[in-house]
């Protein structure tokens, strides 16, 4: 933050952030037609347009409604049509079917944005001191997840696009990164015992609620890998017969690999000339000492098992990562997000902010002494503690600031449009 924001005061800092959070969406939307930015190519998939618009639902229904006299909603019909799943608010519009809201289109939708916005600035500036810490406590809430949507919206249009024949680029390519090759792949020990994991209200801004409260976890002695697996050493497993032997995979897993026929982590195709992807800038061939991505729980525990390692735990990848500086491959405006080799970085574990979330072995629950927020706020996260599996690390997707070594993210373990990847880890 520059010395020119924090010499103003608060609710002017919050009102600088609050315009950087929302228009960096804006620029991300900017370069998608209205056509693009309603399609919705899969349930888990949100359109481009909804995106925008749901995160400005949040802004005003969880702060402008209740703090800001006489605030005049946009449309009262947004109430509905742009609720995710926040049964205490209300009714929501089936999460399959947001490809069908062609109406409103995509220039309402800014009007929206513009109509909140204003609202949003002007009652920072003038609530009352006493509401002024409430307010920015749900401020901050709604930019995180504001920011968890822009990665949303890269993974879900990359999703979208990918079933156009004539590989469509969303956004310019990066700039290119010669493949020299990958580190060795090596060992990091670390002893084990009594650790604190979970964030450290103290030392942090902001955190979700899910990421505490701070606890003792016992570790037993284990090692994580240097870096990331990368899209070589995956093919290896492919040609292998990884996606073949069902010895190497979880039930649910081989079950999905027969019914669903992957041979190959999503967005890969296979022709005369090797392999190739599908990214966000257009298709293009394999980079094989790059991170394999996109791959769901299920083909990361498969890669691990025929390695003779595993999945870390979520606790050593955190104290692990934790005293790590947060420096990596994140979102760059007007670039398009993509895991590139492992960079110039001299630490002793590689990548472990940014390129890929990693995927870890345990099941998304809540830390010992965790309470659910009450009212609508606490279904953001504590409601889905159960059937998912928990990823480290943040993305190439993920925009700059929005990451902590306590971060947990959490998917379905048959997802994989997600920018998700591997590393691994052992006993010992």
């Amino acid at each position: 933050m520059t010395d020119a924001i924090t010499a103003r005061s608060p609710r002017e800092v919050l009102v600088k952030i609050f315009d950087q959070v929302r228009s960096a969406s804006e620029a991300l939307a900017a370069p998608f037609s209205a056509e693009d930015q309603t399609i919705q190519s899969m349930t888990d998939a949100s359109p481009v347009k909804w995106h925008l618009a749901h995160t400005s639902w949040l802004f005003e229904t969880f702060i402008l409604k209740p703090f800001a006299a006489g605030y005049v909603p946009f449309d009262e019909s947004y109430e509905y049509l742009f609720n995710s799943y926040y049964n205490s608010v209300g009714a929501q519009y089936p999460r399959a079917q947001r490809g069908m809201i062609t109406r409103p289109g995509a220039e309402e939708v800014r009007a929206y944005r513009a109509h909140v916005d204003k609202a949003m600035v002007k009652l920072i500036r003038n609530v009352s001191d006493n509401s002024f810490a409430k307010v920015r406590q749900l401020v901050r809430l709604g930019l995180n997840h504001e920011q968890q949507h822009q990665e949303l919206l890269c993974t879900d249009i990359k999703h979208g696009l990918s079933f156009n024949p004539a590989d469509p680029a969303a956004f310019t390519a990066p700039d290119p990164v010669s493949d020299d090759g990958a580190p060795s792949l090596g060992w990091v020990r670390f002893d084990g015992g009594i650790a604190q994991t979970g964030v450290n209200w103290e030392l942090e801004e902001f955190a979700f609620d899910n990421e505490g409260p701070r606890h003792k976890s016992h570790l037993e002695p284990f090692r994580l890998a240097n870096r990331l697996v990368t899209n070589a050493e995956y093919q290896n497993f492919m040609e292998d017969g990884g996606y073949e032997t069902a010895a190497l995979w979880l039930s649910d897993g081989w079950a999905l690999v027969n019914q669903e026929t992957w041979t190959a982590p999503l967005y890969w195709r296979s022709t005369e000339d090797g392999w190739s992807e599908f990214t966000l800038h257009g298709r293009a061939p394999i980079t094989p000492h790059a991170p394999v991505t996109h791959i769901s729980f299920y083909e990361a525990a498969a890669y691990a098992a025929w390695t003779g390692k595993r999945l870390p735990r979520e606790g050593e990848w955190e104290v692990a990562a934790s005293p790590q500086l947060i420096e990596g491959n994140f979102l760059s405006p007007g670039t398009s997000p993509h895991p590139t080799t492992v960079n110039g970085s001299k630490a002793p574990l590689r990548q472990m902010f940014g390129d890929c979330w990693e995927w870890t072995q345990s099941s998304y629950s809540p830390y010992p002494g965790y309470r659910m927020p009450p009212g609508a706020v606490g279904e953001y996260n504590g409601k889905f503690m159960s059937n998912h599996m928990v990823l480290r690390g943040v993305s190439c997707a993920t925009p700059e600031g929005h990451m902590r070594a306590s971060y947990r993210n959490f998917f379905y373990p048959q997802q994989r449009w997600q920018f998700s990847g591997i590393r691994l880890a052992e006993d010992g």
